[in-house]
């Protein structure tokens, strides 16, 4: 039987886990003992697979995640006040689809980026859309897509977003206008998508760091009451990961 025209329909569709898949049995010596359902099958799994592949990739890229974090990884080894429970809770992904969200607070270097990315791996893993964004240099960005026309559109893509990571919250004041366009955010999120803040700043210190009293009580009731809370504590991560100390410098 001659195989070129299939090969060549199966380039033509686009169809590039099957052609893998059919190239790779032409090769097998018992292929023959295959049923055709079972070949068929072979080829509809390998498809199913390379697209599912392609989509997570694609999730992934999209999600522009800061650091290359998985689940998996979670140190639970060292003291820093991980509820392991609530890690594996996470791990789930059902908060997301319960449109719930997370606050992972504690001091710089603890750990609260590398796990809010890996909680974002899992996410695009399971089939949801992610995206990092660190707070302070994307307000800054929003003031310049309402001056070139892309504001709404920025908005709407992260209205779409199933799960979006706010990374260093309180690390620069906030303007009037940053307030309102945290209110956006947020408001269009409220219930209908799930939302990762990660800050150096305890949650009861942030009302005070929004700074007005209005627009504090709007934004902290859209993403604070219901939320998962993390609270870390102990030495930063990066001194103990270091593979340098004091004593291993040489003078």
């Amino acid at each position: 039987m001659l195989n070129h025209p299939t090969i060549e329909k199966l380039r033509a569709l686009k169809l590039t886990g099957m052609l893998n898949a059919f190239e790779e049995q032409a090769q097998m010596p018992d292929v023959a003992t295959l049923s055709f359902e079972e070949r068929l099958a072979l080829l509809a799994d390998r498809e199913s697979t390379e697209r599912e592949n392609r989509r997570l990739k694609t999730r992934l890229r999209q999600a522009k995640l800061r650091v290359n974090a998985s689940v998996e990884d979670i140190d639970l080894r060292t003291p820093r006040g991980i509820d392991k429970s609530m890690i594996t809770s996470l791990m789930s992904c059902k908060y997301i689809s319960q449109h719930l969200n997370c606050l992972i607070c504690g001091p710089t270097g603890i750990g609260k980026t590398w796990i809010a990315c890996a909680l974002a791996q899992k996410a695009c893993r399971e089939g949801y859309r992610a995206r990092y964004i660190r707070l302070p240099r994307f307000l800054q960005e929003l003031n310049i897509s309402k001056a070139d026309g892309r504001y709404p559109k920025l908005l709407a893509e992260l209205a779409r977003t199933d799960l979006l990571i706010l990374d260093d919250w309180g690390i620069m004041p906030l303007t009037a206008e940053h307030r309102r366009d945290l209110l956006e955010i947020l408001d269009d999120r409220f219930n209908r998508r799930s939302t990762i803040v990660t800050s150096q700043l305890p949650v009861k210190s942030w009302h005070d760091y929004i700074d007005d009293h209005t627009m504090a009580d709007a934004i902290l009731d859209r993403l604070v009451h219901s939320a998962y809370r993390i609270n870390l504590d102990g030495d930063s991560m990066r001194k103990i990961m270091s593979k340098l100390t004091t004593t291993d410098i040489i003078e």
